[in-house]
Order: structure tokens, then C-alpha cells, then sequence
């Protein structure tokens, strides 16, 4: 009886220790995706001000792709493959 009860328990603490190290990994990664999304936002920023320097209106260009989004009738999006 008392090693069907010793197996339980190093059953349930190897399944804890499983999860807390998935989550550990989990965050680990999360950590690192947060780091890669801030990059990418300061590379885009760095775009944008040179795109403005050059005299680009991104606010009017994203004006018009609205407008012609909104006359464009729904449905006849190309799948991606036919766009790249």
C-alpha cells in the first residue's frame, strides 16, 4: 500500500515539475518575443520619419487604401499565394 501511495506521489510531482518547466520556457519565450516586437516597432518608427522627411503623407495614402477597400465588394480578396 505505501508504494502504490510513494508512486502516486512522485507521479504528481513529476507532472508538476513538467509544467513549471513548460511555463518557465513559455515565458522565457514570451520574453523573447516581446523583445523581437520592440524592434520591430523602432525599425518601422525609423521608416516612417524617413518616409516623412521625404515628403510621404502615410496618413492620406492610408486614407485611400481605406476608401478603396470600403468600394471594393467583399469576397474577391486573391488568397495570399496569388499575391506573392
Amino acid at each position: 500500500m505505501a508504494k502504490k501511495q510513494n508512486k502516486i506521489k512522485q507521479n504528481k510531482d513529476e507532472q508538476i515539475g513538467f509544467h513549471k518547466g513548460a511555463l518557465s520556457t513559455l515565458a522565457k519565450e514570451r520574453q523573447e518575443l516581446i523583445k523581437m516586437l520592440q524592434i520591430v516597432e523602432q525599425l518601422m518608427q525609423l521608416h516612417i520619419k524617413s518616409l516623412k522627411e521625404l515628403g510621404v503623407d502615410l496618413e492620406e495614402e492610408a486614407k485611400k487604401i481605406k476608401e478603396s477597400q470600403e468600394l471594393k465588394p467583399k469576397g474577391t480578396d486573391k488568397p495570399i499565394d496569388d499575391l506573392i
